[in-house]
């Protein structure tokens, strides 16, 4: 056996195999990969091997096209038939809500490629009578989806890797993982049948890697205990029946094609034909997690008892919607585990903590997103970051908070969801509230309706308190929901008078000591502020992408606030303190505290917030302490609001006059309360995180995970004034060599009355795709819908007319000026 490659993988499903064959194919021809049992063992063997296009995320949707295309090509490379069978996928509509849930996602498809048809209910009845229709309102179908058989398409993938110089060896299991700081040193035990259990041997070796793959599927919590970290993959049990042959269904297969695979997500199934027969695989409630803190030993290639009771509602409903299989009896049944994670995301990218540990776990739809996965991976891994923004996926978007409780919890709904409507503004309720600050009980009062960020409950808008029992918070749509008068209510108040929003989800770290300078300015892109100023900037990928957008607090000569999205503090900690550790011995001692829950933060912001604070400021001269003079823009001071300490920030993501307000956390409830007295006269409303997502787009400001992302530079988004080119800086070489591929802009939107863009709509010029947004909403300032998004090069001028595509309508839209509200900044810039 072989004991030194440069990339080990661990695991050999459908996900592991795939990963293996695209490293090699990717050029690294060292690789292995070690299997505990048999290729396929795992969730792989009993999968039903649906490969479902639709998804509402972007990088997904790249992945799984990926797949469906690579696995049409296997057998002519390597001679398997990976049994796929491309019969089409029909996703059906019992409501206008589904079917606006569906044009949502059409949109989102075509930014990818994806193709898709529509259809009516008769044209369904007319091409696959067998299928009920009445209750229909339409359809969604991929003629180029379908279903393969999961072992083979492994197989295949498997004897493609071994022709590409694969080593793939079974029934070795991984006992311990050890960094010797340069190369990964991998224990393993051989495993023997023993009893018809698989048991460790005396038999060991150690592996030598330079890189380590995780794809244990099932077997994630242990992986997470080798390597001391959390993995949030837990398997949840699904289900799924096969009938009987169905005469009707059989009489029908005589002179016609296979159906399609049926998809009633109202019913929250799928089915497909199955020798003669039906699949049925339900989605349903109550649903349990298992394996919380493991896959026992005994358990190999084994199922769970079958809970017909839990699937019932679901086994009737396919039989109200194929009624010829109300007379089929069942043939065989499968319920086994499939690994999920809280989101329902897979977990694919960097282990965090760990150097060249790379984790692929907690994939839900494992068949769908192998073959993507080992195309991007291995695009991460050998250039250093993909063609598509896989931050989405990171692992390291769960922070340490994170519990096995809440991991189990939160897997059991995202199963639950996969049928249940995904609304963009959706806010799914398990386990919550879990992580609150000081004045979650006073918002909650005031009528904030939360959402959840990193764990935090943060407040999304604020609703009437006196709201009849009719009006219903919880009411999601595709189009403008229940909260969106409140949202626009606040977005106006914040450009007349003033708003209050809590940023306490804000990730916050501290850098102090003698390197932090030189590593900072090695680090970012933008020129460092001088003490007692702030800057915006952005830390990059090898690649020359954008890994992450800061706010640099510089308070003294030598203490640094590094200020980033509150949803990626896990994402942002691990990558900085990876690369202090590696550049400590070359500028000097570093130190890096987490802030993110010691300091609580405020943003107040409108034409009246100075006022607001005027009365709540201790100074000799509190008239003009506030002032453009004692207190300019984009500079940062220790004040004192009444009782409480306060590092203020003269900035506002808003676009108007504003401050941050940054103070110890045990301080909050009590500044909240002034801050609201305060503001009663002069007011001020109590804002939330969608009026701000929407300010922010009339000033054309980036959000990060929106058009900020490992797929584009700062140059390609247009942010160039924050960029200097005149020093050096990580990923610099690399972004200069990427040149401009394409260009963000800001677009003022004529759409529907009813409804805004959200951010994943393609944008056209004429009959041809010409890019996508990637954030959308409502402008007050400007009276209609808002979006950002990315463009052509050439097209990136000030009044160029394109459309957007909503409710599979072209809308008209014009490309605006940057900032397309207060261009010139006189408004922050406004004295007093």
């Amino acid at each position: 056996m072989k004991t030194h490659v440069k990339a080990l993988v661990v695991g050999g499903g459908a996900v592991g195999t795939s990963i293996a064959y695209h490293l090699a194919k990717a050029g690294w021809s060292d690789v292995m990969l070690l299997e505990r049992d048999e290729l396929t063992s795992g969730s792989t063997w009993h999968a039903a091997g649906l490969l479902p296009l639709f998804n509402m995320s972007y990088a997904t949707t790249h992945i799984h096209k990926y797949s469906v295309d690579f696995y049409k090509s296997l057998e002519e490379e390597t001679g398997l038939n990976a049994g796929f069978f491309v019969v089409g996928n029909l996703r059906m509509a019992q409501t206008d809500a589904r079917m606006d849930e569906y044009m949502l996602y059409a949109s989102t498809a075509e930014t990818a490629g994806v193709p898709y048809e529509w259809m009516t209910p008769a044209q369904i009845r007319e091409r696959w009578p067998l299928v009920r229709t009445e209750d229909l309102k339409g359809a969604i179908y991929h003629p180029t989806d379908g279903y393969i058989n999961p072992a083979d398409v492994t197989m295949a993938m498997a004897k493609g890797a071994r022709q590409r110089g694969v080593i793939i060896e079974r029934k070795w299991q991984v006992d311990s993982y050890v960094w010797t700081g340069s190369e990964w040193q991998v224990t393993c035990t051989k495993m023997v049948e023993k009893g018809g259990n698989l048991v460790p041997s005396e038999e060991q070796v150690t592996i030598t890697a330079e890189h380590v793959v995780t794809a244990t599927g099932n077997h994630a919590q242990r992986t997470a205990k080798l390597l001391g970290i959390k993995i949030p993959a837990i398997p949840v049990e699904h289900q799924y029946i096969v009938t009987e042959p169905d005469p009707a269904l059989v009489e029908w297969r005589k002179t016609n094609e296979q159906h399609p695979v049926l998809r009633d997500a109202d019913a929250k199934w799928y089915v497909r034909e199955e020798r003669g027969g039906w699949i049925l695989g339900p989605y349903e409630r109550n649903a349990p997690a298992r394996f919380e803190y493991g896959v026992p030993d005994s358990f190999r290639a084994d199922l769970f008892p079958l809970d017909l009771e839990r699937i019932e509602e679901e086994y009737m409903s396919m039989i109200h919607r194929i009624p010829s299989s109300e007379s089929v009896g069942l043939k065989d049944d499968y319920n086994g585990p499939i690994c999920y994670t809280p989101d329902g995301n897979p977990l694919l990218g960097p282990a965090p903590g760990l150097r060249n540990m790379w984790l692929a776990e907690g994939f839900s739809f494992g068949i769908t997103a192998a073959g993507g996965t080992g195309h991007y991976l291995a695009q991460v891994m050998t250039e250093g970051e993909a063609e598509i923004d896989m931050a989405s996926l990171d692992p390291r978007r769960y922070g340490q908070w994170m519990t096995t409780e809440y991991a189990a919890r939160k897997n059991e709904e995202a199963y639950e969801h996969v049928f249940i409507l995904h609304h963009p503004d959706e806010e799914r309720p398990a386990c919550r509230p879990l992580r609150t600050f000081p004045v979650y009980d006073r918002q909650k009062a005031a009528g904030a309706q939360f959402g959840q960020v990193n764990g935090f409950e943060r407040p999304n808008y604020y609703g009437p308190t006196d709201a009849p029992s009719s009006f219903d918070h919880d009411a999601r749509s595709f189009r403008r929901g229940g909260w969106w008068q409140y949202a626009q209510d606040e977005a106006r108040a914040i450009r007349e008078t003033a708003g209050l929003i809590d940023a306490s989800a804000f990730a916050k770290h501290v850098l102090t000591g003698p390197g932090a300078e030189a590593f900072l300015d090695w680090f970012t892109t933008n020129k460092l502020p001088k003490p007692g100023r702030i800057n915006l900037t952005y830390a990059l990928t090898e690649a020359g992408t954008t890994h992450t957008e800061y706010t640099i607090l510089r308070e003294t000569a030598e203490h640094w606030v590094l200020i980033s999205a509150g949803a990626w503090h896990a994402y942002d900690r691990d990558n900085l303190l990876k690369l202090v550790a590696e550049k400590e011995p070359e500028f000097g001692r570093i130190n890096v505290e987490d802030w993110t829950t010691r300091y609580g933060a405020f943003a107040l912001a409108g034409p009246k917030s100075r006022d607001i604070l005027k009365e709540l400021i201790r100074d000799p001269d509190p008239e003009t302490a506030l002032s453009n003079k004692r207190f300019p823009w984009l500079s940062c001071r220790n004040i004192e609001l009444g009782m409480c300490p306060v590092v203020a920030v003269r900035v506002a993501y808003t676009g108007e006059l504003g401050w941050e307000l940054h103070y110890p956390v045990e301080f909050q409830t009590y500044l909240w309360d002034r801050l609201v007295a305060a503001g009663e006269k002069h007011g001020m409303k109590l804002v939330g995180a969608r009026a701000q997502n929407w300010l922010r787009q009339e000033k054309s400001y980036r959000a990060f995970g929106n058009e900020l992302g490992r797929d584009a530079t700062p140059l390609e988004a247009g942010l160039d004034r924050f960029v200097d080119l005149e020093k050096d800086f990580r990923g610099k070489q690399a972004m200069l060599d990427k040149g401009i591929r394409s260009k963000c802009v800001t677009l003022l939107i004529d759409g529907p009355e009813d409804a805004d863009p959200w951010g994943r709509e393609a944008l056209y010029e004429g009959d041809a795709r010409v890019g996508r947004l990637t954030s959308g909403g409502h402008s007050v300032a400007f009276g209609k819908s808002i979006g950002m998004g990315y463009v052509r090069p050439e097209l990136a001028v000030t009044g160029t007319k394109l459309k957007v595509k909503m409710f599979d309508r072209l809308w008209d839209a014009e490309i605006t000026e940057d900032s397309p509200y207060d261009p010139s900044n006189a408004v922050i810039r406004k004295d007093g």
